[in-house]
């Protein structure tokens, strides 16, 4: 009975032996060994075989739920840190509040564990520092819109300062930049001026846009009444001219008309003025205002025509 207690320890202390020298480890994670207090290995993914009591996993401090805490099992994916605010002075002496994330992965474990002894912290405090130094070169504006060069500049600094760290910081992102208040309603006052300022310029500029577009409308609308009573004007002279052509070419044809009727011995001039002067003493006969009639220095010659027609239609 007793050998079956002897048998049964041994049988249990060989499988706790073997629970404790079999080590499997996760995909992305690994850990250190050391063998009686010396490095002794980097354990890789799957299953691990190890001395018990004699080699042991060096623990390293990792940050869980914003506090820290000690781990044999180093994590070697991208891991992100997300500090708490912290107060920044600008170039020309503004306070303001910033917080940032910080994206970084461990690329060699025995760095990480052997060159610093707490790397979260370490990671933050270079952060903060990098931070206020870039932040102390840039006035407020240029803080306010130049966090893409912020972010480059903090990255570069920081992926070259935890490279003897094992660490490859991938990414810096600025969450959020606070100014205090004076200078938030300082800026809004501003940004409310600018505003205005724009609406004035755009207001201005409408009426502008619009007096040049009136006054094109009326040197267009000018333009056009005097091009209307240019065309007017030809269309009334060429008018005129063709009245005068039809009117002379008329008086052609009676001249032609009266020649075939007195015959050649007569001037066709002579009886048609003597015709025309006869109309006009009748209507100056007609008239009652009229005490006294002019008759021209070549009346006589009229009168002679008359008398010439006179006798040519007492012949007939």
């Amino acid at each position: 009975m007793e050998g079956l207690y002897v048998l049964g320890a041994i049988v249990l202390l060989v499988i706790i032996f073997a629970k404790m020298a079999l080590v499997i480890i996760p995909q992305s994670e690994t850990k250190i060994i050391e063998r009686l207090g010396r490095y002794h290995a980097t354990l890789n993914p799957g299953i691990n075989l190890i001395i018990p009591f004699i080699d042991r996993a060096k623990s390293i401090v990792v940050l869980q739920r914003g506090r820290y805490t000690y781990s044999d099992t180093i994590d070697l994916r991208e891991q992100v840190y997300d500090f708490d605010r912290q107060n920044v002075i600008t170039k020309d002496n503004i306070q303001m509040e910033i917080n940032a994330l910080l994206y970084f992965q461990i690329v060699d474990p025995f760095k990480a564990v052997y060159e610093i002894s707490n790397l979260p912290n370490a990671i933050e405090k270079l952060t903060q520092t990098t931070l206020r130094n870039i932040i102390g070169e840039l006035e407020l504006d240029q803080t306010l819109t130049s966090r893409d060069t912020i972010n480059t500049k903090l990255r570069a600094v920081l992926d070259d300062a935890t490279d003897k760290w094992g660490v490859k910081v991938n990414r810096v992102e600025l969450q959020d930049i606070i100014p205090p208040a004076s200078v938030l309603n300082a800026m809004e006052k501003q940004m409310q001026a600018e505003r205005n300022k724009r609406a004035a310029i755009l207001t201005s500029e409408g009426n502008k846009q619009s007096q040049i577009l009136q006054s094109e409308g009326e040197k267009a609308a000018t333009i056009n009444r005097a091009e209307a009573a240019k065309q007017q004007e030809i269309l009334h002279a060429e008018g005129e001219a063709q009245a005068r052509i039809r009117k002379a070419e008329a008086e052609a044809k009676a001249i032609e008309l009266v020649t075939e009727a007195v015959g050649k011995t007569t001037n066709p001039a002579n009886y048609l003025l003597a015709q025309k002067y006869i109309t006009m003493m009748e209507e100056l006969a007609q008239n009652n205002q009229t005490k006294t009639v002019y008759l021209p220095f070549e009346a006589t010659n009229v009168m002679g025509s008359i008398a010439g027609i006179k006798e040519l239609f007492k012949s007939e």
